[in-house]
C-alpha cells in the first residue's frame, strides 16, 4: 500500500479533548483503526479527518463518511455512525449480527466495557471507506 495523505481539521482534537477520559481513549482507538485500515487499503491515498455535525468524521474520495461520537444522554456507550441511506449498516447486520450492537440503519454501538472486535470492525471500516467502489457487491466486499 502507498503512503496515506491525512488532512486533519485542528478542531477535531478539541472535540476529542471534551469527551470524558474513558470515552476519548475508546474513540481514539476507533480513530486509529480507521487510519490503519485506510493505510492498508490499496485504493485509498487520502483520508480527511474533519467535523460533521460537530463529530469527528472520516472521508475518502470513493467512500461514505464515517463519524464517531459519545453522547451524554447515553453515558456508557459510544458509536461509529454511517450514512443511513447507504447499505452499510444493513450489510454489517447481515454479516456480523452476533458481533455488534446496532442502532437502526446508522450505527455500530459499543458499551463502555466492550472489547472491540477489531478484525470484524476493520471489514466494516474498509467497506465504508471504499463504499462507492463496492456498493454494487452483495456484501460490499466483506
Amino acid at each position: 500500500m502507498g503512503n496515506l495523505q491525512i488532512t486533519t481539521n485542528p478542531e477535531v482534537q478539541m472535540v476529542f479533548d471534551r469527551y470524558p477520559d474513558w470515552a476519548r481513549e475508546k474513540l481514539l482507538v476507533l480513530r486509529e483503526l480507521i487510519v490503519e485500515t485506510a493505510k492498508e487499503t490499496e485504493d485509498i491515498s487520502a483520508l480527511e479527518e474533519t467535523l460533521k455535525w460537530g463529530e469527528p468524521s472520516y472521508l475518502t474520495k470513493n467512500g461514505s463518511t464515517i463519524r464517531m461520537d459519545w453522547k451524554s444522554k447515553t453515558p456508557n456507550q459510544y458509536a461509529l455512525y454511517f450514512k443511513c441511506t447507504s447499505r452499510l449498516v444493513e450489510t454489517f447486520k447481515a454479516t456480523f449480527q452476533n458481533v455488534f450492537e446496532f442502532e437502526g440503519k446508522r450505527a455500530l454501538v459499543f458499551q463502555k466495557d466492550d472489547k472491540i472486535p477489531e478484525e470484524e470492525l476493520r471489514h466494516c471500516i474498509r467497506a465504508a471507506l471504499t463504499y462507492h467502489k463496492v456498493k454494487h457487491l452483495p456484501t460490499l466486499g466483506i
